[in-house]
């Protein structure tokens, strides 16, 4: 215990004595076998950390008669963290090598390395030199944090930001923000929301303390906590236009939540009265939620108040699922316009956003529309799906638009090698239906080249043709073909 100015016994840590809980899942940290084209030294140095005792780490060192500079006891450090002791020890050495001149980077390194491995008390007395030598910072306050967190030790986390001032570190809003950010990561947002109530009769929150409690009602599907916080935040700070992450996490988390489309409508309509708009997240996520409920009336609200409202420049695949919904309510004429504005917005249509809108044209038999779709996405090299191109070929067979049907197939052979026989007989036949029998020819050629099977009920059809026309020896050619391949 160290004793305060004022003559007030004041604890100058943490308590660490009681054991750690054991952690929900092992601890993992990043190996140097891992990286690539890791210079030479470091690479060296990070082995005989890794395969030499904590006992013995030193004399190696020494041994080894490495040079190190401030830059490579960082990188070396960085990837010794499963090795706490070594680390340690290498810290040292390569202390007496720089004159005691380490950088406050590779400090904190040491106090993280410390903390994340539970050795609470060496990573106290870490930070008791560091202070000594003036190095300490939020960052190594922000690095205790998250150590005990990740302990499950959040009242000692708690503790360390009260005593941060003993250290001569600001206990400011940032450092605050720091402290619930490393408990909202890890599950306990309901912890952090409590300890605010705390800590803000000394401590006055911000849009970002805000921000932080809702992205983590968010992680947990927090309903209920996120509508207490963000009534809780309106009271305390007000509304902001330029709060937007905690709009965008707050009604995310609703959206996602029981009857989630109705609430976020009820908190948007309520968030543009005072001229505070969520981000494109919140977007996007509303979006997800209409396709599952097919809600396009709902889409269409949210796209209207910050798409066409200029509040958020959407994606192309924010597009997509807006034109998926329009051609599930049968609406291609709307998925056409939004596909056209695409580009005004910056958006670009991906093969998603054709394959969708060719789909659904030519399900409606929109096939003048189709024609103009699939034109503009070969000419984007957007390859057509090919269940795509089968239906097309189908429709524009059916539909007596034999120029089309052979446009698409020709495409669907360039891009297909797979599942084409079914697509290839409908194609032949329904050439020579439509009275298209020296093209129905050439392509049945072409198939069996491409050693596309020929069923017999096509061949006979082609045969009956070809006797027709007197031309049976056409018919003899093709069979021979058809037998050889």
């Amino acid at each position: 215990m160290e004793e305060s100015p004022g003559g007030r016994r004041k604890r100058a840590h943490p308590s660490s004595s009681s054991p750690s809980p054991i952690s929900k899942k092992p601890q993992t940290f990043p190996s140097f076998q891992d990286i690539p084209n890791l210079p030479s030294n470091i690479k060296s140095l990070c082995h005989l950390i890794a395969t030499t005792s904590a006992a013995s780490v030193e004399h190696s060192l020494q041994s080894a008669a490495i040079s190190v500079t401030p830059h490579d006891v960082e990188e070396v450090l960085k990837l010794s963290y499963g090795f706490p002791g070594q680390a340690v020890k290498f810290f040292r050495w390569s202390g007496r090598h720089l004159n005691d001149n380490h950088t406050p980077y590779s400090w904190n390194l040491v106090v993280d390395i410390l903390g994340k491995n539970r050795f609470f008390d060496a990573m106290w007395d870490a930070i008791k030199s560091m202070n000594k030598e003036g190095l300490l910072s939020l960052a190594t306050f922000a690095s205790v944090f998250s150590s005990y967190v990740a302990a499950d030790r959040i009242r000692e986390a708690i503790m360390a930001f009260e005593i941060m001032d003993n250290y001569c570190v600001v206990r400011d809003v940032v450092a605050l923000n720091s402290l619930l950010s490393a408990i909202c990561s890890n599950g306990r947002t309901l912890d952090a929301c409590d300890y605010l109530q705390v800590a803000k009769k000394l401590v006055r929150p911000d849009t970002d303390t805000y921000a932080i409690l809702m992205e983590g009602w968010e992680g947990e599907n927090g309903v209920v906590g996120a509508k207490e916080t963000f009534a809780e935040m309106v009271i305390e700070i007000g509304w902001d236009p330029l709060n937007v992450p905690a709009y965008d996490s707050f009604l995310c988390t609703l959206v996602r939540g029981p009857d989630g489309l109705l609430e976020a409508i009820k908190f948007v309509d309520s968030m543009r009265d005072r001229r505070c708009f969520p981000g494109v997240r919140f977007l996007k996520a509303a979006l997800d939620e209409c396709v599952k409920s097919h809600d396009v009336r709902t889409a269409e609200f949210f796209w209207e108040v910050l798409v066409v409202g200029k509040v958020v420049q959407p994606t192309a695949e924010m597009y997509n699922l807006m034109i998926g919904l329009c051609c599930y309510r049968g609406d291609t004429d709307a998925a056409r316009r939004m596909l056209d504005e695409m580009v005004y917005q910056g958006a670009f249509p991906d093969v998603e956003t054709y394959n969708l809108l060719f789909k659904f044209l030519i399900k409606g038999r929109k096939l003048r529309e189709a024609s103009v779709v699939f034109a503009e996405m070969v000419k984007n090299e957007c390859v057509p799906e090919q269940d795509n191109c089968d239906a097309a070929v189908k429709a524009y067979v059916d539909c007596g638009e034999p120029v089309m049907a052979i446009k698409v197939w020709k495409y669907l052979v360039e891009n297909y090698k797979k599942d084409l026989e079914r697509t290839a007989n409908f194609l032949v036949v329904g050439l020579r239906d439509l009275n298209r029998l020296p093209e129905a020819v050439k392509y049945a050629e072409d198939m069996i080249d491409r050693e596309i099977r020929l069923s017999s009920n096509t061949m006979s059809k082609l045969r009956q043709s070809l006797i027709k026309e007197r031309r049976e020896f056409v018919y003899e050619d093709l069979l021979r073909k058809s037998k050889s391949h």
